[in-house]
């Protein structure tokens, strides 16, 4: 699996999600909340074989050309599981007759996505990052110990 992906995709990607969510919040639809919350399970397996990264390869990246940067994959499978986490909570709340909590949570996942797409922060991509040098400086101190 190729480690490294390119960050242009990553922001289409948040796009589309966007737009999926913002659908989801309008109409209540706790299917489509579901089906948003299967293309981030795909994609936290895989970033390049996600929907929304397939689409990206076939329709926008041949008219962009190669990156001039690359970003690891791990923080990215990790966002993609958070958002997972939330569009899976949002489908069951709306479909489990919790709308309350279908929309909060919608509602988180579409602000992550939008600051990804419109400003290229990654939310999961920096919890992962804060989580990998908590986790490692707990372990240095674990081994001075």
């Amino acid at each position: 699996m190729n480690k490294e992906l390119d960050p242009r995709g990553q922001r289409f990607a948040a796009t589309l999600t966007s737009i999926v969510i913002a659908v989801v919040l309008i109409t209540g639809s706790g299917w489509l909340a579901l089906a948003q919350a299967v293309v981030f399970a795909i994609t936290a397996y895989d970033p390049r074989r996600g929907p929304y990264a397939l689409i990206f390869r076939a329709l926008v990246l041949p008219r962009l050309g190669p990156p001039a940067e690359r970003e690891p994959a791990a923080p990215v499978r990790f966002a993609q599981l958070v958002g997972f986490t939330f569009l899976s909570v949002s489908a069951g709340g709306y479909l489990g007759g919790a709308e309350t909590l279908g929309i909060v949570a919608a509602a988180f996942g579409l602000l992550a996505a939008f600051l990804n797409a419109a400003f290229g922060l990654c939310l999961g991509c920096e919890a992962y990052l804060a989580i990998r040098r908590l986790s490692s400086r707990t372990a240095e101190n674990v081994r001075k110990a």
